[in-house]
Parts: C-alpha cells; sequence; structure tokens
C-alpha cells in the first residue's frame, strides 16, 4: 500500500516494529495440553469446580482436531463442557459432544467448484450478502464477517461496492 499510495510511509515505520509468525494452533500440537490445562484452571475458579480434570485421552483426542478457530475455538469448547458436563473429569465424549453442536458443523456448507470463482469474487458475494443481511448496518456485517468496520470499508472501496454512509 505504501508503494501504491494508498497508505503513509511514516506509519508503517511507526506500526511495523516487529513481526511475528505465529503458526496455526494444529501445527502447535503440544501447545495443546498446555493450553487446555491453563483454560481448566480458570474455570475451576470461575465456576467453582475445584476437582476438574481432563483425561489424558481427551487431551491427546483435542491435539487431533484440526481447531480452524484456533485458540478461541478450543477455549469456547472446553468452556462449552464444562458448563454441560456434571463430571469432575472430562472424557472425549464430553468434548465430541460440544463438537459436534459448534456453529462450524453445520455440514450443510456448499462451496463453489475449483475454478468457476476467484477469491475476489466470493469475497464480493459475502460482503454483499451480509450488508444485505444486516440491513446494510455496517458495523454488524463487518462482525458477522470477522472484520473490523474499517477493514470492511476498505473492501467496499477495493470492490467498489455501494453502501450508505449513514446506516451505521
Amino acid at each position: 500500500m505504501v508503494a501504491t499510495g494508498s497508505f503513509r510511509e511514516d506509519l508503517l515505520y511507526r506500526i511495523n516494529l516487529i513481526s511475528i509468525h505465529l503458526p496455526p494452533l494444529r501445527e502447535r500440537a503440544k501447545d495443546i495440553p498446555l493450553l487446555v490445562n491453563f483454560l481448566i484452571n480458570n474455570l475451576k475458579d470461575i465456576y467453582n469446580r475445584p476437582a476438574l480434570t481432563v483425561a489424558p485421552a481427551a487431551i491427546k483426542w483435542l491435539q487431533q482436531l484440526p481447531l480452524p478457530g484456533n485458540i478461541r475455538q478450543l477455549k469456547n469448547l472446553v468452556e462449552r463442557s464444562v458448563l454441560v458436563s456434571r463430571k469432575d473429569t472430562l472424557d472425549i465424549e464430553d468434548f465430541q459432544s460440544q463438537l459436534e453442536l459448534s456453529p462450524g458443523k453445520k455440514g450443510n456448507l456448499q462451496l463453489p467448484d475449483v475454478g468457476t470463482l476467484t477469491l475476489d469474487e466470493i469475497e464480493v458475494l459475502m460482503i454483499k450478502k451480509s450488508l444485505e443481511f444486516h440491513k446494510n448496518k455496517i458495523s454488524k456485517a463487518a462482525a458477522a464477517l470477522g472484520l473490523t468496520r474499517s477493514s470492511l470499508y476498505r473492501r467496499l472501496d477495493k470492490y467498489h461496492i455501494p453502501y450508505d454512509e449513514t446506516s451505521d
């Protein structure tokens, strides 16, 4: 963006102090037991369940999950399992039952065939669909797409998608 003149170079140097590459959680399976234990220790206090633990087999099972939602997905899965289960030791079944109920497991998502649409075209369609669904409310549409308002505005400008500037 600096090269095209759409972003100030001095601002880039202010915000670009250090770049850190953090691989997705599915590539760091050895971190999952540490994260699960950290989450469980926090949830023990929050839900007043001092004897709460996770079975070793369940930890191994959690390490095999793809977890496209990374740590947030893991956190939500663990917390839902704690809330639903009355047992002090959570098993694979406790986590499985909650994983099957998670929002990403609907099973009816149909992606277009490879080569029929570009990624930009899919992005445009999703932005338009979100704006339509949320009645042109930028904040709600951005949140539904997992974007900040400013990110959504940039995409609207990039793809020349018309929007009501007073609708937020």
